[in-house]
């Protein structure tokens, strides 16, 4: 059986680096190649650090107080030591290595074990393919979460990561348009094989793949030393890079520049305070509540606002499969087509309810709900305002519009006679088009069927 460990870095959700003023971007599509840098940043000569982003340090409490961890109220920087370009000082500024007291140790999230979650500033992105080297992100505040070896299958890896991701988009606190990069570290005890770390690994997929080529490999070639692999996605290998670096090969000193910081227990509790529930806390609760089926709870609850804004209405109408299918579904749908969040746009719940309740009502038809919800983007209305226009129509003036169809569809009609059943939904669509989508299609398609017959 495997044994796998993580090492999960992502951004944290600042505006500024972590010892400078600059904007902590990160990818060519927010600036230019080296805009946002400062002689902090690029590690120039007699350049000193500026005291850490003190959001950044909350947003590191947030995440180890949201997977259990002890805080520590006393945090020394590191220097971490080695020589490659994209860190040109030649270390970097981090609250790890082994004379450090990381910001979270000992916690527990979803039955996985976490040794700590530790700060510390990213390097630059260097291409070695062509020596360029992009100090954009050098000094982002970075999280680095540290897992016990506490998985046993790429699949629970993956499962477990997702639900992570989820969490820490719930209290804002990861640059989610930037993601996670993630060590995986691979053994497979049976056969007492070293630890290998495969390095930043950049997909669920890729996860999958690469633990589980690394334990048929170790069970096939064996491993006698730790050692530093890459995994190559296009031949679905990894391959070796260096033997695993050691503690005492980065020589980690006390950084002399940085006094250590100090946490106050007020401050942690605060913080603490103002976590939101976890989204397996709150799918329980909302399953219980409202007594709605857990895999559409699963959906509502894969985001925050989303589910916050299902809580709004929910109360409020009377079928609660209804308000999950519309919140979850369609809601998502048109914010998903306008490239926005919940956040970005001014729905107002009221008008929301004021739809699902016409739905329930029979008053409009879930196409012409579909419809108003689509005009709700930037901004919601009363549809009771819009009624008139949008009402369902009698079955008398169905008949006209069949009418009225049939005699313009002449040959849609023969096809359907003849078995054609893709014919009888191309009328439909002419009785929702004539209708203006105010035709009940259940009542619609009743008469038709009966008058070409």
């Amino acid at each position: 059986m495997v044994k796998v460990g993580l090492e999960i870095h992502g951004y944290l959700n600042t505006k500024e680096k972590l010892f400078c003023k600059c904007k902590s971007e990160h990818g060519a599509k927010f600036s230019k190649p080296n805009t946002n840098i400062c002689p902090v940043c690029t590690g120039m000569p007699g350049a000193k650090p500026m005291l850490p982003n003190s959001n950044a340090v909350g947003k590191a409490i947030e995440i180890s107080l949201i997977l259990e961890c002890k805080i520590n109220q006393k945090l020394a920087w590191q220097r971490k030591h080695y020589d490659w370009p994209d860190m040109p000082k030649g270390f970097q500024s981090t609250i790890s290595g082994p004379y450090a007291t990381p910001v979270g140790v000992g916690g527990k999230f979803l039955g996985i074990g976490i040794t700590e979650a530790h700060l510390e500033e990213d390097p630059a992105a260097w291409n070695p393919q062509t020596g360029e080297i992009d100090y954009n992100r050098s000094g982002s505040p970075l999280i680095e979460i540290v897992t016990e070896p506490d998985f046993k299958s790429a699949e629970q890896v993956v499962s477990w990561l997702k639900q992570l991701i989820v969490t820490l988009d719930y209290i804002k606190a990861i640059d989610k348009n930037s993601g996670i990069k993630v060590d995986v570290n691979v053994s497979v005890p049976e056969m007492k094989t070293e630890r290998v770390e495969i390095k930043n690994v950049n997909s669920m997929s890729n996860i999958i793949n690469a633990i589980n080529y690394e334990e048929k490999r170790q069970k096939k070639e064996g491993q006698k030393v730790r050692e530093t692999r890459m995994y190559d996605e296009s031949k679905g290998v990894t391959i070796k890079m260096r033997e695993k670096e050691l503690a005492e090969d980065y020589r980690f000193i006390s950084e002399p520049d940085l006094p250590v910081l100090k946490i106050e227990k007020n401050r942690i509790e605060k913080i603490r305070a103002s976590l939101p529930e976890t989204p397996h806390e709150k799918l329980a609760r909302i399953v219980k509540k409202h007594k709605i089926k857990k895999e559409y709870a699963e959906i509502l609850t894969k985001k925050l606002d989303i589910v916050e804004f299902f809580e709004k209405i929910i109360g409020k109408v009377q079928n609660p499969e209804l308000a999950v299918h519309w919140v979850a579904g369609e809601l998502s749908r048109v914010l998903n087509y306008a490239k926005k969040e919940i956040a970005d746009v001014d729905i107002n719940p009221e008008h929301f309810v004021e739809l699902l309740k016409m739905m329930e009502q029979n008053a409009i038809t879930a196409l012409k709900a579909k419809e108003i919800l689509n005009e709700f983007i930037p901004k919601s209305f009363s549809p009771k305002e819009k009624i008139k226009s949008h009402a369902k129509i009698s079955s008398g003036e169905i008949e006209e519009i069949c009418e009225k169809v049939i005699k313009e569809n002449p040959k849609a009609v023969q096809d359907y006679k003849q078995g054609n059943a893709s014919a009888l939904n191309f009328l439909l669509g002419q009785i929702m088009k004539n209708s203006n989508k105010r035709a009940d299609s259940k009542t619609a398609r009743e008469i038709l069927e009966r008058m070409i017959k």
